[in-house]
């Protein structure tokens, strides 16, 4: 397991290298000049270029990729072109709102998902998973931001249950946090339960197609019983893949959402990094959620070799 564990850790170590070149290299071939826009059309050469010293903007491209790179390792983002604070402090602010929602939404989508998968595959052909089915289509049909409307509407504004949007901050209170994020979360939530649900019928419905789940039953076992104690763990490598997967989207891919929302979340400063051509923020925020995407991939990677022990020996 540890051997299995160390070489997992220098493929994601190897992709993170790959991934910074390609964010710098990709980033520099932006056209347009940041100090440029900044200092707006009127701005005299002679202004341009001390704007362009001052933001580090001078000197090769290899040298500013590793002193940008260097910075990271040291945890030194950079100065933020805009907002003129370290852009540690602006990921720090805005992870702690980006990060519970995507687990809060995680959450409910395997809530949601599982049993609903679960439920479909042991009545497979029947009403229920005709039904379940039915569902997870719509699901999956129904943009997120319309129904992030829905849910404001509904729940907002008429029953006033939830906050239509904003985010108090943890300092006043973690029900009020969570109270905000509620609606965000579900809207997020949904569509991914429907995949996810709809990944859990077809490998558990293969599942229990297998010898041993005959076995078990002809043993005594119900149904129920050899999905719960057979069927279900063998079932769970392709789901670990979609939550991995949808744990990363949910992380990076919420800038709709936290715009519907107005959260000050990673999605939309990463927008309104853009909008404004602060690349320094555009690196770091990129980075961060590619680091996070390769831990995720690492975490399902030693899940796959906890559900499955012949991942082990490889």
């Amino acid at each position: 397991m540890l051997r299995y564990a160390l070489s997992r850790l220098l493929s994601l170590g190897l992709s993170l290298l790959v991934a910074s070149v390609v964010v710098f290299a990709v980033i520099e071939v932006i056209p347009g000049d940041p100090a440029a826009f900044m200092l707006g059309l009127n701005a005299t050469p002679e202004a341009v270029a001390a704007l362009r010293d001052d933001l580090g903007l001078t000197g090769s491209a290899g040298l500013r990729y590793l002193d940008w790179a260097g910075g990271m390792l040291r945890g030194d983002f950079g100065v933020s072109y805009t907002y003129r604070v370290p852009v540690a402090e602006l990921l720090a602010d805005r992870l702690w709102v980006s990060l519970p929602l995507a687990v809060y939404a995680l959450a409910l989508s395997t809530a949601i998902a599982l049993p609903a998968g679960m439920w479909a595959a042991a009545r497979r052909g029947g009403a229920a998973d005709i039904g379940v089915m039915g569902a997870t289509q719509l699901g999956i049909a129904v943009p997120n931001f319309w129904f992030a409307m829905l849910l404001v509407l509904l729940f907002a504004v008429n029953l006033r249950w939830f906050p239509a949007g904003g985010f108090p901050g943890w300092d006043g209170g973690v029900m009020a946090g969570l109270k905000a994020l509620t609606l965000p979360a579900i809207a997020l939530a949904l569509p991914q339960a429907a995949i996810l649900a709809r990944v859990m019928r077809s490998a558990l419905i293969e599942t229990l197609g297998q010898d041993y789940i005959r076995s078990a039953r002809a043993k005594g076992l119900t149904r129920a019983q050899a999905i719960r104690r057979h069927g279900v763990r063998n079932a769970l490598i392709p789901v670990l893949t979609i939550l991995g997967l949808q744990f990363s989207f949910l992380l990076a891919g919420a800038i709709i959402i936290e715009n519907v929302f107005y959260l000050p979340g990673l999605g939309r400063l990463i927008f309104q990094a853009i909008t404004q051509r602060d690349l320094i923020v555009v690196e770091s925020v990129v980075m961060l959620l590619v680091f996070a995407v390769i831990c995720v991939t690492f975490a399902v990677d030693i899940a796959y070799a906890a559900v499955d022990p012949r991942l082990r020996r490889r």
